[in-house]
């Protein structure tokens, strides 16, 4: 079964994408299968990982807008191999646009998770690096997750 891990904290700089990151490359490293979804459209995540979002295409933003238009999106064209043997769903700054596009959908709060049905079982781990907010992307990662990690900064 397919573990679905959001991380996920409505303050910046906490370390979200850096523990996506790691993780993601720990358990690649361990022999797992892993996805790293970048539901970030600053695209942290996916620079991280090697990629520039504002280059790379198709990402997370085309899966996203299909379900929304009502089409039957198919996320697996947009998933990269990277150099640390996970891969990669990567983000691209015109996500941002998707927040509005999500008002007006039908079981808005679920639009990532079908769009990531038909990929779920090729993975063992699918972890999902959100933005600093609690508006409808965020809201579809934890919608779509089994498991919610949400780093801290201790004080």
């Amino acid at each position: 079964m397919t573990r679905i891990i959001t991380i996920a904290m409505q303050k910046g700089g906490v370390g979200k994408t850096t523990t996506t990151i790691n993780l993601a490359a720990a358990l690649a490293e361990m022999g797992r299968r892993v996805l790293a979804v970048d539901l970030d459209p600053q695209g942290n995540l996916t620079q991280h990982a090697g990629f520039d979002p504002d280059q790379v295409s198709p990402t997370i933003y085309a899966a996203f807008k299909d379900e929304i238009d009502g089409y039957e999106s198919d996320a697996s064209q947009a998933i990269y191999e990277t150099d640390e043997a996970f891969h990669l769903l990567p983000s691209q700054p015109e996500l941002s646009l998707i927040e509005l596009s999500l008002i007006n959908t039908l079981s808005r709060e679920r639009v990532l998770e079908t769009a990531l049905a038909p990929i779920r079982e090729a993975y063992d781990y699918i972890l999902i690096d959100c933005n600093p907010s609690l508006g409808l992307l965020v809201i579809n990662a934890l919608t779509a997750a089994n498991s919610v990690i949400i780093p801290v900064q201790t004080e």
